[in-house]
Order: structure tokens, then C-alpha cells, then sequence
């Protein structure tokens, strides 16, 4: 593993400093559909506004600032998306996520970050510091936040189905599976394969709308609930918790970890996947600023390592454990398997 550099000029610090800036103007170009308007064509700054909500000076000076960020490219008079925005933040795009940037990044997480200062130094009011239990309790969070969620979750759901072989198991227990995409991916995958979601009753709302879009309403059922002090199904021949440690009490950890162990059928696989940084804690970048900021909301989070949870699964009884890398830089998925 190559160390994390340290940083020698002020340009550097600058850049960090400054970063917020980019990431607005990549949330404000999504809001107005700039990376759809470009889709495959060379636009002016004045097709640009005519073909927006944006005047032209408006419309030149967000052009100019993403172009410096490298997500739109001069072409002549014109501007065109970069390859990576074209592929990943254009509407309806195989792989588009923008909705996930648009809507739980910069609309509900981002707005967190103005009070890390005082989760760090725990001098947060009480009203700030929040569950997810009690932020899912109103119906209209929870829609917002579920419905961006998915569009990043479907991804690393296919990647998931390809990782690991489930092509034993009759019944998988998704707890904190959100809107279901890790299990409508694994579904997909392993036509045998039922699931049960474990997740608040609002999630559970929007996400029966995405399984049944799919029609698979039969095969993927939600169990409403807190998986941390609601009881679990009985039996699974696996089980996942997809990002569930970075949004729990640190100390709630190891206690999912044991209960995972015993639900689970005999043989069964046991599947962590989140925000991991590396043991040395020199990064990677993504993973330890998702950690930061999962701290603003919830200042009792933990920053994990794959080898912390590797531990757990070690100390619970789980053999067989592997480490591996899901989504490059930012999570890591911990497998394990129940003795047979």
C-alpha cells in the first residue's frame, strides 16, 4: 500500500480548502440539468442558457468553473462533457448517479458538515445530534434520502452478485437494506434466492415501489423495524449489512456482528460491505472523509477498518473470512462464513 503524501505548498492546502466550491458547482450543474444539456453535443455558453434556467452570464461562469474542474472540456467555441460526466451524471444513463449527488449529498448531507466542528468537540444541542431512526420518521427525509440512495446502491449491488457465490442459499436477511438494491441485484443474479429487508417502516414504503417496478414483490418482503432493537427473522442462508456500521453507534457494532452469527443457517455467508479506510489510517481519501462526515451527523460513528471487522467476525465465530475491495478507494466488503 503506497502512504498517503503530505503536502508541502499552500497551493496544496488551498486546494483542500477550497474543495467545497467544486463540489456545489457539480451539485448546481446537476440541479440544472447542465451534464444532460451537453449530452453528446457541442453547445455555446448561449445554447447553454437558452436551453436552461440560466442567463448567459450565469450560464458562462458555471461553465468556466466546471471546465477548470475538468467535468466539461472546451471544444472550439463550445463545451461538451467529459467523458466521465457523460457517462455517469447524464439522465437516464446506465450507471447515472447524479440523482445520488443531487439529492442525498448535496441536499441533506452536505448541510451536516456546518456542524462537525461540534460533533468533534461534543458540545453539539441535542436537537442536532440525530438517528437515522428519528431523521426516517418523517416520511418526506426518508423518500429523499431512499430514492438517491438507490441510484448509488445499484451499482455496487451488481458488483456484489458477482463477488460472492450465493447460488446455495434459498433466503437472504438485507438488514438496513434501505430501498433494496443490494437485494434486487442479488435477486436478479440468483433466481432461487428470497429476501428479507430489515429497515425503517418509511424506507420500506418507497423501497416496495422499486421491487415492484421490478417485479420481484414476491420474492423481496420488508420486515419494518430498527435493526438494533427490533427482533430479527429466525433463519437466513445469508446475511448483508450494506453501509449499516458507518450509520450506527460505534458501540452497536459488534453486537450486529454476533446477531448476524446467529441467524444464520449453518454454512451460511456473512457479507459486510462499507466505508473502510486501511490500517495504516493514512487513507484511502474517500473512505476517511465519508467516516468525517458520517461524524457531523452522528458523532458517536466509528471509523472502521477492514481488519476491525474482520475481528468481529473472528471473536463472533465466522471462519473463511476474506477482504476485498467493492467500490475502488471508498468501501471494502468483509466476508465470512458460519461453520457448517
Amino acid at each position: 500500500m503506497v502512504a498517503a503524501r503530505s503536502l508541502e505548498t499552500a497551493e496544496e492546502i488551498s486546494d483542500i480548502a477550497f474543495g467545497f466550491m467544486g463540489s456545489k458547482a457539480l451539485f448546481s450543474a446537476l440541479h440544472v440539468g447542465l451534464f444532460s444539456i451537453l449530452s453528446e453535443k457541442v453547445l455555446s455558453p448561449e445554447e447553454v442558457a437558452e436551453n436552461s434556467e440560466l442567463d448567459l452570464d450565469r450560464a458562462t461562469t458555471l461553465l468556466t468553473a466546471l471546465t477548470s474542474l475538468g467535468l466539461v472540456r472546451k471544444d472550439g467555441d463550445g463545451f461538451i462533457n467529459s467523458p466521465a460526466a457523460e457517462a455517469f451524471l447524464v439522465k437516464g444513463r446506465k450507471y447515472d448517479f447524479g440523482d445520488y449527488l443531487r439529492f442525498q449529498i448535496d441536499k441533506q448531507m452536505y448541510p451536516f458538515l456546518t456542524q462537525l466542528n461540534e460533533a468533534l468537540t461534543d458540545s453539539l444541542d441535542k436537537e442536532q445530534v440525530a438517528s437515522y431512526e428519528d431523521w426516517f420518521s418523517d416520511p418526506e427525509e426518508a423518500r429523499l434520502y431512499s430514492r438517491s440512495q438507490h441510484a448509488g446502491s445499484l451499482g455496487p449491488g451488481r458488483g456484489l452478485a458477482k463477488l460472492i457465490d450465493l447460488s446455495a442459499a434459498k433466503t437472504l436477511l438485507d438488514v438496513g437494506g434501505g430501498t433494496g438494491a443490494f437485494s434486487i441485484s442479488l435477486c436478479k443474479a440468483y433466481p432461487a434466492l428470497r429476501s428479507t429487508i430489515l429497515d425503517f417502516p418509511n424506507v420500506a414504503r418507497v423501497g416496495e415501489e422499486f421491487i415492484a417496478e421490478e417485479g420481484l414483490s414476491e420474492r423481496i418482503v420488508y420486515q419494518p423495524g430498527n435493526a438494533l432493537k427490533d427482533s430479527w427473522p429466525a433463519r437466513a442462508d445469508a446475511v448483508l449489512m450494506s453501509y449499516l456500521f458507518s450509520g450506527v453507534p460505534g458501540v452497536s457494532i459488534p453486537g450486529l456482528v454476533r446477531n448476524a452469527f446467529t441467524v444464520l443457517a449453518r454454512g451460511g455467508d456473512f457479507m459486510v460491505h462499507d466505508f473502510m479506510v486501511d490500517e495504516s489510517r493514512d487513507g484511502p481519501k474517500l473512505a476517511a472523509l465519508w467516516q468525517l462526515q458520517h461524524t457531523a451527523f452522528n458523532p458517536e460513528a466509528r471509523s472502521i477498518t477492514s481488519s476491525y471487522v474482520a475481528g468481529l467476525m473472528e471473536a463472533a465465530g465466522f471462519i473463511d473470512i476474506s477482504t476485498e475491495p467493492m467500490i475502488p478507494g471508498m468501501t471494502m466488503l468483509v466476508h465470512g462464513r458460519k461453520p457448517a
